[in-house]
This record gives C-alpha cells, sequence and structure tokens, in this order.
C-alpha cells in the first residue's frame, strides 16, 4: 500500500464539499457508516457523482469503503489531517436551523459575538462545519443551545464564505435555554 502525505494532498473544490459533508455525518451520528445518497442530498449533488469522487478519495487514502447492506463510507485519520479537524468525543455538535427547520449533517464548531455594544449592528460570525450551501443572503438562522450555557442566537443571514465555511449574522436575539430545555 502507497502513503500518502496529507500535507501534499490537495483537493477539489467538489471532493473537499463531498469530504467534509462526510465527516460531518459520519460525526454527527456515532461512527456509523455513510452511504453516498445521503452525503448526494446533503450537498444537493448526483449520486453518481459522489461515487467518482468517493473512488478519488480512496486512492488517496482519506475515505474507506464499507461493503455491505449496512455499508457505506467512513473517513480515515489522514481524512481528518487533511481537513484539519480535531476529532474528538467530547465536543457536542451545536445545531443549525433556517426559518425553523434543522439543517441536516451542518453544524456551528464556533460563535464569536462581534459588535455587540454597537447600538445599530450586532453581529456574529458562525463558523460551520458541514456544507453552507444552501445558505444565502437574508435567511434567517438559528444557532444552539451551545452544550454549556444554552446560549440561542438569531439572525439573518449578512454574508456567506464557503471558502472559509463561516456565516455573518445580523443579530436579532439572543436567549439562553435551561438545562431542562435542552434535554
Amino acid at each position: 500500500m502507497v502513503s500518502v502525505d496529507a500535507s501534499a494532498i490537495e483537493l477539489t473544490d467538489s471532493q473537499l464539499a463531498v469530504l467534509v459533508e462526510l465527516l460531518t455525518i459520519y460525526s454527527s451520528r456515532g461512527s456509523d457508516p455513510v452511504k453516498g445518497k445521503e452525503i448526494a442530498e446533503a450537498i444537493d449533488r448526483n449520486p453518481g457523482t459522489i461515487r467518482t469522487q468517493m473512488q478519488s478519495l480512496k486512492s488517496l487514502q482519506l475515505v474507506k469503503g464499507i461493503p455491505g447492506p449496512k455499508g457505506g463510507y467512513e473517513p480515515t485519520a489522514r481524512a481528518y489531517e487533511v481537513v484539519d479537524l480535531e476529532r474528538s468525543e467530547e465536543i457536542s455538535p451545536v445545531p443549525l436551523s433556517v426559518g425553523g427547520e434543522p439543517m441536516r449533517g451542518v453544524t456551528a464548531t464556533e460563535l464569536d459575538l462581534i459588535n455587540l455594544h454597537h447600538p445599530d449592528r450586532r453581529e456574529a460570525e458562525v463558523y460551520v462545519q458541514g456544507s453552507i450551501q444552501r445558505l444565502s443572503e437574508g435567511q434567517t438562522v438559528t444557532v444552539g443551545p451551545t452544550p454549556a450555557s444554552g446560549l440561542v442566537v438569531t439572525g439573518v443571514v449578512d454574508g456567506v464564505d464557503a471558502s472559509e465555511n463561516v456565516c455573518i449574522l445580523d443579530v436579532e436575539s439572543m436567549r439562553f435555554e435551561s438545562a431542562e430545555k435542552r434535554g
């Protein structure tokens, strides 16, 4: 087997989108194999395209195929290195919803509140794990509750940077949910 240096791997935008979505779905549901069809639906691509991308990701040793009816794809440790994600069982996903509907396979990894002292402009930068291609300016997005404090931030999307997987929210409200309500 040929070894691939993770720091030398350069992925196309399409390969990166597929790999990030695989990592997101895989880690959000307890490490069960992910079907190509799930990835295709999540990033709005053709399942055939996903199969082709998975073959190239397998050749780069970023993905392994799991055969059988409960099979699918699993990321390798190298996939996390290439995408520069920490594998941590301690990190709890922070949900995102658009217009009150949860975004499946998309979680917030960081929330930076900026300009909160400004009387007319309160903004938040939301760093996202998963595909943010479905987000666009003008949509109402809710982030949270966060695991530790129960913070819930709601705002209107003011901008999206897909290359950095970040969106800027014009914050409309912030509140805290009690631990009992969070379940």
